[in-house]
């Protein structure tokens, strides 16, 4: 098994903090470690996990590989996109990267800015999904919902039928992995709390996992055109390192698009694996207050902050003092050179 790590995106909604050549994936947001540190953290312990391939911006590259190295995991690989083309050409040249030689290793594709609390229940689902992995399938983790949130796409599991290799069905009181059978796209509230009263909708991840060669068969029949593209970006690639840098003319020419809407809702063989492990995408800084650990009046305080009559706030200093006085369900993030004042309902 090969791990993965996106880790190209921008964090923009965590601006100011988050930034175009620092994104939040570098960022220690919560505890200690960076995002994409605790990212790759987490698959110690896993059996027959090698080396995680990191496909990153090229302006970041040493950022990514001095984090890795930080923490004494040194990447197998450090692709570089020399422009964005989202998800599916990402790990389409990760998979032609790793299928080299006769090997078709299973790819465990991770965001690198996800926060999962429970580990041992992330571990367990990803055990699930290899298992179909294995026998063909392309395995998306669907986020147990705790709400009708209308931030995140859905994924619709037919709980009737599960996958080929596994366990048992809904019925005998074990989860999938299922069949998909429909992706949808962000819901209005009526619809998210219909989704979530029906028990057969899970929160779209972004996490997948699946053979190699697997979804390169399946790119080339759903997005041929994409595949093309990114065979010639990685066959015009130079190595440098621990860095491989594609070749930009091909590589920009492939269309951009995401694994879900280049592969996964047009595929007949998607499976979702329920996955319920304090999952956070933290794609906003009240995602982040929801995942920190507020004090007795429901505040978030990091930095030099004092306050007075402030509750259910998230408050950080970076270089200063901030002073909060009467504030409720609110965000103040100040940096050496941006501070950012909203309400929670405003930060998206």
């Amino acid at each position: 098994m090969i791990p993965v790590i996106l880790s190209g995106g921008s964090g923009t909604r965590l601006w100011p903090l988050s930034r175009e050549l620092y994104p939040k994936q570098f960022l220690p947001l919560v505890g200690g470690e960076t995002m994409v540190q605790s990212t790759v953290a987490r698959l110690a312990g896993l059996p027959s996990v090698e080396a995680p391939l990191v496909v990153c911006n090229e302006e970041h590259r040493f950022v990514v590989a001095e984090q890795l190295r930080q923490m004494g995991a040194p990447p197998g690989r450090i692709v570089l996109e020399p422009v964005g083309r989202n998800t599916a050409p990402a790990v389409a040249v990760a998979a032609i990267e790793t299928c080299q030689n006769g090997e078709d290793p299973v790819l465990l594709v991770l965001p690198a800015d996800h926060v999962i609390r429970d580990v041992g229940a992330f571990q367990a689902a990803v055990r699930q999904g290899a298992a179909a992995a294995e026998s063909g399938a392309l395995v998306t983790f669907g986020i147990v919902p705790t709400a009708p949130e209308t931030g995140y796409g859905y994924v619709r599991a037919d709980k009737a039928v599960v996958s080929s290799g596994e366990t048992s069905s809904a019925t005998s009181g074990q989860a999938g992995p299922f069949r998909v059978s429909q992706f949808v796209e962000k819901p209005d509230l009526a619809t998210a709390e219909r989704y979530v009263a029906s028990g057969e909708y899970y929160w779209n991840s972004g996490m997948f996992m699946f053979k190699a060669g697997r979804y390169l068969q399946e790119l080339e029949r759903h997005a041929p055109e994409m595949l093309a593209a990114c065979r010639r970006a990685h066959a015009g690639a130079q190595s440098d390192l621990d860095f491989l840098r594609l070749d930009k003319a091909a590589f920009a020419a492939s269309p951009s698009d995401s694994i879900d809407y280049a592969v996964m809702e047009k595929t007949d063989a998607a499976v979702v694996v329920p996955l319920d492990a304090g999952w956070n995408d933290v794609g906003s800084w009240s995602a982040l207050w929801e995942v920190s650990a507020p004090d007795g009046d429901g505040n978030v305080l990091v930095g030099d902050v004092l306050t007075k009559n402030v509750s259910n706030s998230y408050l950080r200093g970076e270089s200063r003092l901030i002073a909060a006085l009467g504030l409720d369900n609110y965000v103040v993030v100040e940096t050496p050179d941006a501070v950012l004042v909203a309400h929670k309902d405003q930060v998206q």
